[in-house]
């Protein structure tokens, strides 16, 4: 693999012309040695397809994934794959997963035909009752075969019109009624995520992304859909060319990530993550927590972007994919694709001192962040995601201009909303290691 300059790695995502003075510059280039290239990607299987799993996560910590092999890789780092299964035991569940997926669109098609047809959704199709939307002609705004046929002018009309035809029965339920109503929402998400790639000027494109989020938000329906999401998902859609091979690799990192997107009436789904965050902060940083409490701003709602889409808006495209996958890596647990569940992590003393060569290694299949809480317990503690101490991070290098200029909320804001496009993916996570290494001294103290 040769050097490859940000230019070269910008090539495999193409910006819109109209839109390259409008994005963030990259930063990140593929490095010999340190980079995970095709080649030493392909090295790492045995013959079976057995995966040296702990070489191909030094590897990434080093320097990323190049972008020719990102999609297959994200796949093993997100959990879709065991890296001890042969290549056979592989192909096998692909088939059987994207005969799954098939069948849950299929679901989803009956109801709602504009699902799997090439087109989107943007214009609500439901009222909150459930009753169809229909437009000022009184004819529903999309058809049996699932074209749009116009837009809604009066979406009132359902609401006031005693003579709507009823929905069937089943649409009363209020989880088919939230899923019908998140539909527009997801359209209206999806043509705006991204839209500065060349990728998503191909409709295809943005209707291969509006149905993977209708169809998960319709299985997980205790979630359901909300803003955010499609930041998370649109990256798959680029990097795996299968529809459904997306669908799985977003379900795997939604497992990791739904907490933060579970709202209720009285708390945000990432709450959890902002309160550690808050404890890390007064933790490292006791001035600093002060002086944002001072400033009302003790919540750290200020953070609650970066948190819910992973720095998405805080990076490129290409460094937030690196960011992504280096942090994915540090966090990796050999226990990822057999269990989300089991929450039991293994005996440290097993996997240290027992005669076994093969616990002596298992420890190396830990991403060395993991590693690090595993040793100290910390691994039990909820929400000690790489995620958290990268947000404290960036606060420890603000910590000399939020205690002299920020006098207010409204200060905090701004002075962190300059890292926007200027905050190098290596040197952060390079940070967060640090605050990470930093807490776990200072907690243990305590």
């Amino acid at each position: 693999m040769k050097n490859s300059s940000s230019e070269e790695l910008d090539s495999y995502y193409p910006v819109r012309p109209e839109c390259i003075a409008d994005v963030p510059k990259t930063r990140f280039k593929a490095r010999v040695g340190k980079t995970l290239s095709e080649r030493r990607w392909n090295a790492a299987f045995s013959k079976e397809g057995y995966l040296d799993i702990a070489g191909v996560l030094r590897r990434i910590q080093r320097g990323g994934i190049h972008p020719s092999i990102k999609g297959a890789v994200w796949e093993f780092l997100l959990g879709c794959f065991d890296p001890e299964s042969t290549f056979q035991e592989r192909n096998q569940l692909r088939e059987q997963r994207r005969e799954q997926y098939a069948a849950w669109k299929s679901e989803c098609q009956k109801i709602v035909p504009v699902i799997g047809s090439g087109k989107i959704i943007t214009s609500a199709i439901v009222s909150d009752d459930g009753q169809p939307i229909v437009a000022d002609d009184g004819q529903p705004i999309v058809s049996d075969d699932g074209q749009l046929i116009k837009s809604a002018t009066n979406t009132s009309k359902s609401q006031d019109n005693n003579d709507a035809t009823p929905v069937d029965n089943g649409d009363f339920d209020k989880k088919m009624i939230q899923w019908k109503l998140s539909l527009h929402q997801i359209g209206l998400d999806v043509v705006r995520t991204d839209r500065t790639l060349v990728f998503y000027e191909n409709e295809a494109n943005q209707a291969k992304l509006w149905d993977i989020l209708a169809v998960y938000a319709w299985m997980d329906k205790d979630i359901g859909y909300v803003q955010g999401m499609s930041d998370i998902c649109s990256p798959m859609v680029i990097l795996l060319e299968n529809e459904a091979d997306s669908y799985w690799c977003f379900e795997r990192a939604m497992r990791r990530l739904r907490e933060n997107f579970k709202c209720t009436t009285s708390s945000m789904g990432v709450q959890s993550q902002l309160s550690t965050l808050a404890q890390i902060v007064k933790t490292v940083d006791p001035k600093l927590h002060q002086h944002l409490e001072e400033l009302d701003g003790g919540e750290y709602l200020f953070a609650f972007r970066m948190l819910m889409v992973l720095f998405r808006r805080e990076f490129s495209f290409v460094d937030s994919l690196y960011l992504w996958e280096v942090m994915w890596a540090m966090e990796y647990n050999p226990n990822i694709y057999s269990s989300y569940d089991d929450k039991r992590q293994p005996n440290l003393s097993e996997l240290l001192y027992d005669d076994k060569p093969n616990d002596k290694h298992k420890l190396k299949e830990y991403g060395k962040f993991e590693r690090n809480n595993l040793k100290t317990g910390a691994a039990e503690q909820n929400n000690s995601a790489l995620a958290v101490f990268l947000v404290a991070s960036v606060l420890e290098t603000k910590h000399r201009r939020l205690m002299k200029e920020a006098k207010g909320l409204d200060d905090v804001v701004q002075i962190l909303g300059e890292i926007s496009g200027n905050l190098d993916a290596k040197k952060a996570l390079d940070e967060a290691l640090k605050v990470h290494k930093k807490y776990l001294k200072q907690a243990k103290k305590s």
